[in-house]
């Protein structure tokens, strides 16, 4: 996976890139400090995903954003920043950010976050979520999500919240309800008990919720469920 690393404060970059780099998938292929760099850098090679700083010298990190989406419309941006800031959260959306992460998150978190985004969904923690709610979208907080399906959605022009999951999540979500383990859904899929883990573990991220019946509530309250045609059943135990 081909990263670009937008920073402009030199000792955050190199932790991160010293951290990054320890998964064998991720490459740094290049750095920028500044908005500019990062166009210049998206212009003259191919790129998975964008790490973009927002307090950046020059054009700042919103225009940044909203260039290197002109620029490669598909390309995926994750946004870490220190700032909690509204208005600052809808520009970002507006200008095509595909995830939002606070400076500080832990390390595993932040690797799930660009993985996460590279596979085309999105990401939104929990302070974005909650600013999300309040000034975007509008939506009764028993009924939002920590995620949106797209990185782009118009401020004040939807009123629904899209299904944030991937095809594969939403897979394992129907066996979820109805009653299937980990180790049941492994099998069925043919794929690995771990690597159903980490799909349940992004599903409760992605819902804001605690456990898989909660994951199933909230699924269902938003017709997600219905939409795969689901047989209701009760929900497993499963780790």
């Amino acid at each position: 996976m081909r990263i670009l690393l937008v920073e402009d404060d030199e000792l955050f970059r190199l932790g991160l890139q010293v951290r990054l780099q320890q998964e064998p998938e991720f490459e740094i292929v290049a750095e920028a400090e500044d908005g500019e760099t990062a166009i210049e850098v998206a212009r003259s090679q191919p790129l998975d995903v964008v790490l973009l700083d927002v307090g950046l010298p020059g054009i700042g990190g919103v225009e940044a954003c909203r260039q290197l989406k002109m620029l490669q419309p598909s390309l995926p941006i994750l946004v870490l920043t220190s700032r909690q800031d509204a208005v600052l959260f809808s520009r970002l959306i507006e200008a095509g950010a595909q995830g939002y992460c606070l400076k500080g998150v832990a390390a595993e978190t932040l690797i799930l976050a660009i993985r996460s985004v590279a596979k085309g969904a999105s990401w939104w923690d929990s302070t974005a979520t909650q600013m999300l709610r309040q000034t975007v979208i509008h939506t009764p907080l028993n009924t939002a999500t920590e995620s949106l399906a797209t990185g782009s959605i118009e401020p004040h022009r939807q009123s629904t919240i899209e299904n944030p999951l991937t095809q594969r999540e939403q897979e394992i979500l129907a066996f979820i309800a109805q009653g299937y383990s980990n180790q049941d859904i492994a099998q069925t899929l043919y794929i690995s008990a771990g690597t159903v883990r980490v799909h349940v573990h992004s599903i409760l991220h992605k819902l804001g919720v605690s456990d898989r019946l909660q994951a199933v509530q909230a699924a269902k309250s938003n017709a997600w469920l219905s939409d795969l045609s689901v047989i209701e059943g009760s929900v497993g135990k499963g780790d």
